[in-house]
């Protein structure tokens, strides 16, 4: 064969790699040279003695079946017939598979799909799946195992080819069809009658009018591939290519990502051993999440504990802990997760690769398109073409207009960054982020805040902060981002900036309460407003900490502290209504605290105060704070008096008030009401209030306040005699999934459990 490998080299390769040997390694296990090993794989020499075979075997590592495989090969290539790799051969390190139940029972079902009917006609055309992933998943293994226990369903075999996608030269389509027609036995007379240019229709018939898997592994290109897809028969073709092939056509996909968190403890206990792994779960747990979850690193992870019986899993998890060290950690001789790695982004265009370097900056989890442009320079639609060659080349997840490096690739892309470019390079990409970051969330803030609304007209933003809703999105998909920009600028002595950013925020935060980071936000933002020596700076902001102490963490007495500090800086500046705020939120924590008195006082004193200040915001809070005071004293009449006065002061106010600050004060007012009438017993009337306020919720697409609401609904139509309403009140709330209030989701949980036991 023309510029091709012979069977035994093949197979031989093939074995090597799987048992995670370079040529060097062989060599000096079998003591067969380096050259003469290489010739060998390259077809350069005839198929070697059974001693040399036997010496490859023993460096090899192989079980007498493999033994004998690998000497049938060796027989059949002295004796003039070609038995390329993979037809009955198949390369070690799938005896260890774990998990992929659903990738494998789609494969079945698709098996399944191409046999003939009972008539025996073929299906109307073959099968073809293309496997796809990043370095490390598993593809190869996973096609390999498939093909094995699919054994049955395709009587004329299994045929592996390794396309060696990742070499500088990989075959072409003309030498891996020939290879294919050899291994099916075609005569060496039929394949010189036919000549190069009869070959494709000579495979197109073959594969037609034989039922077999052919297995086409590490694919480079959809070119590579396209020609050794058959047109008909009943033939299944698997393809593993790291790069997503979207341009074949008439394909089933199968993309691979990690495994679950069971399925990598089944792995690395396979490979360290039952008792090793029983006794410390939490170690390989750890070891499983440090290594992503990624099968290539758990092998890696898995092969350095049982050669070294004296390392404990803990001291492996410490070790791989360490985000410096781990890569380095994941080496087992000369199997390196690094390696798996680099071969990919050798392959990126320049642009690409530097992409793929920077967003190694990026703080959170995930990012846009509008970031990447902004770590690059890149206008936004170059980014985004950038972002899609990644994602093809398996090496950035993408989900929607989301972008995620997973921890691994981020390690990897660092080491890169770190090695190619220039440091004061890598900084400028930096701070230009985290200040194009903050710039955004200030802009995106203030549609929340009265007084501001959409982007200024001379804004050249590259996000789309055209809605409230868009603005929302964008502050909750980049909030890790953003906030670790924060971080970065109270670190770096920026207050003002600090100060800015929360204070843009502070109306926003309403519509995620329980995010869990708005009592940092608002803390570092009053320790830049102290170091400003501004006491009217630092009372807002330390208002806004005890607000996010009061509603966000429950921390009643911590937030009290805190408005009581803000108060004394209020009075130092002469802020009439920061005064007034403390005072409110003071109110507030005594309320939740039962100390009611006090709590009257307070609020009355906030009102004063914000009518002095001519604040309507303050003003309609103080109304509705003083109205929930009674509502909690259960004074029914004067509760419900004073919710009414508050809706009417509301509807007076018009346009004064913004419209979604207007819809969470109506929302409250009615939640509000809903209790004093269920203390007066008007159970429809209150049910009816409560309804309307999650109806006002679910409209302002406040999900948090929605699933409290629902939870209070559920609870009052049991007081009310309405179990099965209350149970769809408590299943509604579980509904909203992750953004409903957790307190919310655990009580929904608790009311239904107790519904189910009554009987």
């Amino acid at each position: 064969m023309s510029g091709g490998r012979g069977a035994f080299g093949t197979a031989l390769r093939e074995l090597r790699l799987a048992a995670s040997l370079t040529l060097e390694g062989l060599a000096e296990a079998s003591g067969v040279s380096v050259r003469g090993i290489g010739d060998l794989e390259r077809g350069r020499r005839a198929a070697p003695q059974r001693r040399t075979v036997a010496a490859l075997a023993d460096g090899l590592g192989l079980n007498e079946a493999e033994r004998e495989r690998l000497l049938a090969v060796a027989r059949g290539g002295r004796g003039g017939a070609y038995r390329p790799a993979g037809v009955g051969t198949f390369p070690r390190g799938i005896d260890d598979f774990v998990g992929r139940e659903h990738e494998l029972a789609r494969l079945l079902a698709l098996a399944a799909s191409s046999v003939p009917d009972e008539g025996g006609a073929p299906p109307g055309h073959p099968v073809t799946v293309a496997v796809s992933g990043p370095p490390g998943t598993g593809k190869t293994t996973l096609a390999l195992h498939a093909a094995r226990t699919l054994a049955d369903c395709f009587p004329d075999g299994q045929l592996v080819l390794d396309l060696r996608g990742l070499d500088d030269e990989p075959p072409d389509p003309a030498e891996l069809m020939h290879t294919v027609l050899r291994a099916l036995q075609v005569p060496d007379r039929d394949l010189a009658q036919a000549g190069p240019q009869g070959h494709p229709a000579l495979y197109r018939q073959l594969l037609a009018d034989h039922r077999v898997l052919l297995v086409l592994d590490n694919a480079r290109d959809e070119a590579q591939v396209r020609p050794l897809l058959p047109g008909a028969g009943a033939a299944m073709v698997v393809v593993t290519s790291r790069r997503m092939l979207t341009g074949l056509e008439s394909v089933h996909r199968l993309p691979l990502g990690a495994l679950g968190p069971e399925e990598s403890a089944a792995f690395l206990t396979a490979l360290v051993g039952a008792e090793r792994a029983a006794a410390d779960p939490a170690a390989l747990a750890e070891v499983a999440d440090h290594c992503d979850h990624l099968p290539l690193a758990l092998r890696v992870a898995g092969n350095w504990l049982a050669t070294r019986t004296g390392w404990s899993l803990r001291r492996l998890a410490d070790r791989l802990a360490l985000d410096e060290r781990r890569l380095d950690a994941l080496a087992a001789g000369d199997l390196r997760v690094s390696a798996a790695f680099d071969l990919s982004y050798r392959q990126l265009t320049p642009a690409a690769a530097r992409l793929f370097r920077r967003l190694s900056l990026v703080p959170g989890a995930d990012t846009g398109a509008p970031a990447a442009a902004r770590l690059t320079g890149q206008r936004l639609c170059d980014a985004e073409d950038t972002l899609e060659e990644l994602v093809e080349a398996g090496l950035l997840g993408g989900d929607q207009d989301r972008y995620r490096l997973h921890d691994l690739l981020c390690l990897f892309a660092r080491t890169r960054l770190t090695a190619e470019e220039d440091p004061e390079a890598v900084d400028r990409a930096r701070a230009e982020l985290y200040c194009w970051l903050l710039e955004t969330t200030v802009v995106a803030g203030r549609w929340f805040e009265p007084g501001h609304g959409a982007p200024p007209a001379d804004w050249q933003g590259t996000v789309d902060l055209s809605s409230a809703d868009h603005a929302q999105r964008w502050l909750r998909a980049e909030g890790a981002n953003w906030l670790a920009a924060l971080r970065a600028a109270a670190a770096a002595g920026e207050h003002a900036t600090v100060v800015e950013v929360a204070e843009a925020l502070h109306w926003f935060s309403d519509q995620w309460i329980f995010w869990g980071h708005w009592p940092e936000v608002f803390a570092t933002a009053a320790r830049s407003a102290r170091a400003l020596d501004d006491p009217s700076l630092e009372a807002t902001q330390i208002n806004y900490h005890a607000w996010a102490l009061l509603l966000c963490e429950g921390r009643f007495r911590d937030s009290l502290d805190r408005s009581a500090e803000a108060r004394a800086a209020a009075v130092r500046a002469a802020d009439v209504t920061q005064e007034a705020w403390a005072h409110f939120y003071s109110a507030w924590a005594l309320r939740k605290l039962q100390e009611y008195a006090a709590a009257g006082a307070h609020m009355e004193r906030a009102g004063r105060l914000f009518a002095t200040a001519d604040d309507l915001y303050g003003s309609l809070n103080a109304q509705h704070g003083h109205a929930l005071i009674l509502a909690d004293e259960h004074r029914a009449e004067a509760s419900l008096r004073a919710f009414e006065s508050t809706l009417a002061f509301l509807d007076s106010a018009g346009d004064g008030i913004a419209p979604h600050i207007a819809v969470n004060v109506r929302s409250g007012l009615h939640s509000g009401m809903a209790y004093g009438l269920a203390d007066l017993e008007k159970w429809e009337d209150a049910v009816g209030h409560r309804r309307l306020a999650v109806d006002l919720w679910h409209g302002s697409g406040n999900t948090t306040q929605e699933s409290s609401e629902l939870v209070r609904l559920g609870v009052l139509l049991l007081r009310a005699g309405e179990p099965t309403a209350a149970r769809e009140a408590f299943t509604r709330c579980l509904a909203l999934g992750p953004d409903a209030a957790p307190q919310a989701r655990t009580d929904a949980r608790r009311h239904l459990a107790e519904l189910d036991r009554t009987p």
